[in-house]
C-alpha cells in the first residue's frame, strides 16, 4: 500500500471525456512552428536561416550550458526565423518550417539494435542530443537530471499519476505502448546502474497499471497510488511510493530519489533506440467545449487552432489552456505551436468559469488543510497585494509547487495561484537586478 502525503483535493477528473479514444496520428499541417525555448534553461540559438532545406529530426537549434536542443518535426523549407507567440505567453525565437510533405529523416537518425557496448556517459550524450525533457510539464532537460543525479540516486520512480482532471495522454500510452514505455525506462536504470524502478500509477487508471504490470518484469515494480491531486507532483510522488520527505529547498536528488515522466521514458527509447529527438509527442485535446474529444500523436510545431478544428467546437470556448486546468497556462493566441511539454488542449466552456470579479479572503483557512507543500496561502495572497515579497520569501514561498489546490478549495475564488506565480517573478527580477548592480 502506498503511502500518503498531507493536503490535496479531489476534484472531478474529467477523464471520461477521452480515457476511451485511443491515439490516433494527427496530420502534420503545411507549417509548423519550433520554438527555440521548450526546455528550463537557456534559450537555443538557430543553426538554420530562412531558405535553408531541413529534414525530420535534424538539429535546427542549441546553446551552451543548461539548455536542450531542439530538432525540425517535419521536412521542407525554413520560411522564417523570428520572434513569435509561445504557450507561456511570451514571444518567443521560433523558426517556421514549410512541410514539404515528404517527412525524409535526418541521415544522421540512426536505429539501434543494442546498447550493451554503450557507456552511462554516452547514453547521457544521446539523450541530451535527442533533446528529451520532462514532459509532464515540467520541461526540464532529462540529460541534466540524469547526470546531477549520478552517485546520488538508489531510487527511479516514473510519474504515471497523471493527476490532473481531464488529461489522460500518458494513460493512453501506457495502455496502448508499455514496451517501449518499459525500454526507456530500463535505458534511464542501466544508466544510473539500479536494478529496480517503481512506476505510481493512480488507481483511476486499472487499464494502464494492468498493461504496465504484465510487462514490467521483476525488476519494475508498478505501485496504484490513492487518486487525489496532486499526486503526480514530485515530492508528494516520491513520499506516497518510499515514505521519504524531500525538505524545503531541496531536490528530490537529496534524498536520493529521481522522478521521470512516462512519456519521458518513451522519448528516451525514441532517442537510444530509433535514434530519432523528440518531435512528436502524445497530447490529449478535451473539454465540454470540445465536439470530439481524444489523443493525438502529435509533430512539435503544430498549432492549437489546428487541433481544435480538427476535433470540432461544440460551443465557443469560454478559456483555451495549455495542459490542465490546475496547473496550465490559459491562452490569447490560438496559432501557438505544440511543444514537447504540451500533454493537453483543454477548451473549457462559460458556465465552468470560477472568476469573481471582487474576490475577498474570508479567513476559513481551506487553503492551508490542502496545500500539499504546508503553506499558508491566504497570508501569502495578502503580502503579495502589499507587495512585501521579502516577507513571502522568510514563509518559503519558493515551495510553492502551482498545483492549484489553494485556489480549487478556496470559496472566494481568490486567484491565488496567479497572485504567487506574480510574487515569485519579482523576487527573480529583483535577484537579477541586485546580482546585475553587483558585478556593476
Amino acid at each position: 500500500m502506498a503511502n500518503s502525503f498531507f493536503g490535496g483535493v479531489h476534484p472531478d477528473d474529467m477523464k471520461r471525456l477521452s480515457c476511451e479514444k485511443a491515439i490516433v496520428s494527427f496530420p502534420a499541417p503545411a507549417l509548423v512552428t519550433i520554438p527555440m525555448s521548450q526546455h528550463i534553461g537557456a534559450p537555443c540559438k538557430p543553426l538554420v536561416k530562412v531558405g535553408d532545406l531541413v529534414t525530420v529530426g535534424q538539429k535546427i537549434g542549441d546553446n551552451d550550458g543548461l539548455c536542450c536542443p531542439v530538432h525540425a518535426s517535419v521536412s521542407g523549407k525554413v520560411k522564417q526565423v523570428a520572434a513569435m507567440p509561445n504557450t507561456n505567453g511570451s514571444l518567443v525565437m521560433s523558426v517556421v518550417i514549410e512541410n514539404d510533405g515528404e517527412y525524409t529523416p535526418c541521415p544522421n537518425c540512426q536505429p539501434r539494435d543494442s546498447i550493451d557496448g554503450l557507456s552511462a556517459s554516452a547514453l547521457v550524450g544521446i539523450i541530451r542530443e535527442a533533446g528529451v525533457v520532462g514532459m509532464g510539464g515540467a520541461t526540464f532537460p532529462t540529460y541534466f537530471k540524469i547526470s546531477s543525479g549520478l552517485g546520488k540516486v538508489d531510487t527511479i520512480i516514473v510519474n504515471a499519476a497523471e493527476c490532473e482532471p481531464y488529461i489522460t495522454a500518458d494513460d493512453r500510452l501506457l495502455r496502448e505502448e508499455p514496451e517501449r514505455f518499459l525500454k526507456g525506462l530500463r535505458v534511464i536504470m542501466k544508466i544510473f546502474g539500479l536494478d529496480r524502478a517503481y512506476v505510481g500509477i493512480e488507481a483511476n487508471k486499472p487499464e494502464a497499471i494492468a498493461s504496465v504490470s504484465a510487462l514490467a518484469g521483476e525488476d519494475i515494480r508498478v505501485v496504484s497510488l490513492r487518486t487525489r491531486y496532486p499526486q503526480g507532483a514530485e515530492k508528494q510522488l516520491i513520499q506516497a511510493i518510499t515514505g521519504r520527505l524531500v525538505p524545503p529547498a531541496k531536490l528530490p536528488a537529496d534524498v536520493g530519489c529521481a522522478v521521470f515522466n512516462a512519456a519521458t521514458c518513451a522519448a528516451v527509447c525514441d532517442a537510444v533506440y530509433d535514434g530519432m529527438p523528440t518531435v512528436q509527442r502524445v497530447l490529449t485535446v478535451t473539454g465540454r467545449a470540445i465536439k470530439e474529444p481524444g489523443n493525438f500523436l502529435v509533430r512539435v510545431g503544430t498549432p492549437f487552432e489546428a487541433l481544435l478544428e480538427h476535433c470540432g467546437l461544440a460551443e465557443d470556448p469560454y478559456k483555451v489552456i495549455s495542459g490542465g486546468p490546475m496547473m496550465g497556462f490559459a491562452q490569447y493566441d490560438l496559432s501557438v505551436p505544440t511543444t514537447k511539454g504540451c500533454n493537453c488542449i483543454l477548451a473549457m466552456t462559460k458556465a465552468e468559469s470560477t472568476d469573481e470579479p471582487n474576490p475577498h479572503c474570508i479567513r476559513c483557512g481551506k487553503c492551508v488543510t490542502v496545500c500539499p507543500m504546508h503553506l499558508m496561502p491566504l497570508y501569502l495572497y495578502k503580502y503579495e497585494r502589499m507587495n512585501e515579497y521579502e516577507r513571502m520569501e522568510q514563509m518559503n514561498v519558493y515551495d510553492c509547487i502551482e498545483c492549484g489546490s489553494c485556489a480549487y478549495i478556496c470559496p472566494a475564488k481568490i486567484p491565488l495561484v496567479q497572485s504567487l506565480r506574480t510574487a515569485k517573478a519579482e523576487l527573480r527580477l529583483k535577484r537579477q537586478k541586485e546580482k546585475t548592480l553587483a558585478k556593476a
